[in-house]
């Protein structure tokens, strides 16, 4: 399959500014689910998901936490700069970098940049019962971001105690409004465990642990797996034609035994957000560069599923890279991926997925498409007319192939 030809403008829909979700409801379980299936639309509560499954599903969850990713820091002349950490570059391993009492250097987008020309910011906290100063340091630009060299003066204190302590969850921009403290509870998934995202799951935020307990009793099945999602997924499409976009990167950890699961419950997987889609469609191809002989090292690249072979079966793909886990002594696969799912893209791994409504003219709108084709426009128009609420806040579909 080559490149696809695809243009940006035909994955459009009004969305006026009222639809969007600017809060949470009082209740995560209580939002709206639509549910499309066989060409067809109903409507019901999201806390009755699991009668609208597929029997003895295996549902799939991105396990990752939101970090306290905002920073704000205010020069002795008065003026504010916001520090909004994207990655870690030192320690580049996200898990040793939250463990480290000594300086990070984090990627950053530095608000108000023009004004810290230079030297060290600082900022006082009170951690443990103790108070500590945390110093900023701005190093090389890095095209629209910069380097960020962070240091305490406390060497008992993590870097995830600091950023918890002194950072804010950082709120999509579409809301257009500043992060409150309902957003440190709300946009967090109630299973988040690894630190590492700069936005929410937010396909996620509508489960809560009686809807969890309920899939169980159903014989639903659950699985796993963490993708850290960056502040790419935000990025808008500028190009007309999606071949010149280019994707954001993401690193995302799956343990072995999901791998076994998947194996064992192949055709009955359905995906919690679109972050644990890009995680196990990846995979797939993961799974193909090792039975083609192709490096593995730098992951899954945007247009992998567009140039390599898709001859192999899914059960092929998913044996050749646990064999390769196994073979390594590896219980935890890392990795990354810039995939790109559009219309025309094979799911290898997935039969359905547990999602928000998407923006115009986005990557997750085209990922919509690929699922259930030119009845994206169906499920949108009846969001719409129905009152949806949209984007992260917003209520949920279930979309089954």
């Amino acid at each position: 399959m080559k490149k696809p030809d695809i243009s940006i403008h035909d994955y459009t829909y009004n969305l006026p500014d009222e639809r969007i979700a600017k809060y949470p409801l009082a209740r995560r379980d209580e939002s709206k689910l639509l549910v499309y299936r066989q060409g067809n639309i109903e409507q019901s509560v999201f806390n009755r998901l699991g009668n609208f499954l597929p029997e003895e599903s295996l549902l799939v969850f991105n396990n990752t936490k939101v970090i306290r990713a905002r920073l704000h820091f205010q020069k002795p002349t008065g003026a504010m700069i916001e520090i909004f950490c994207l990655e870690p570059l030192s320690p580049v391993d996200i898990s040793q970098t939250f463990k480290t009492c000594d300086p990070t250097t984090w990627k950053c987008i530095i608000g108000n940049a023009r004004k810290w020309k230079g030297g060290t910011l600082q900022k006082q906290v009170t951690i443990n019962s103790r108070l500590v100063t945390v110093m900023a340091e701005k190093g090389a630009s890095l095209g629209n971001a910069y380097e960020v060299i962070f240091s305490w003066d406390d060497s008992s204190i993590t870097f995830a105690e600091v950023i918890e302590h002194l950072g804010h969850t950082p709120i999509p921009p579409y809301l257009n409004r500043e992060t409150e403290s309902i957003d440190e509870e709300r946009y967090q998934t109630v299973y988040s465990v690894h630190q590492g995202s700069v936005a929410a799951p937010t396909a996620g935020l509508h489960f809560t642990p009686e809807v969890l307990s309920n899939l169980k009793e159903q014989h639903h099945n659950l699985a796993e797996v963490t993708l850290h999602v960056g502040a790419g997924t935000f990025k808008p499409v500028k190009s007309e034609h999606i071949a010149d976009h280019e994707m954001h990167t993401e690193h995302f950890f799956v343990e072995a035994a999901v791998v076994k699961q998947l194996l064992a419950n192949a055709g009955h997987v359905i995906s919690v957000g679109t972050t644990s889609v890009r995680t196990l469609e990846s995979l797939y191809w993961l799974g193909v560069r090792i039975l083609e002989n192709i490096s593995i090292t730098d992951g899954v690249s945007q247009w992998d599923p567009y140039n390599l072979t898709d001859k192999y079966s899914t059960e092929e793909a998913l044996t050749a890279l646990l064999t390769f886990m196994q073979e390594n002594q590896i219980c935890t696969f890392a990795s990354k991926t810039c995939i790109i799912i559009v219309p025309g893209y094979k799911f290898r791994i997935i039969e359905g997925l547990v999602t928000n409504f998407h923006q115009p003219q986005s990557t997750l709108l085209l990922l919509i498409s690929a699922l259930i084709g030119n009845n994206w426009n169906k499920v949108y128009n009846y969001a719409l007319e129905n009152d949806f609420r949209f984007l992260s806040y917003g209520d949920s579909s279930l979309l089954l192939k």
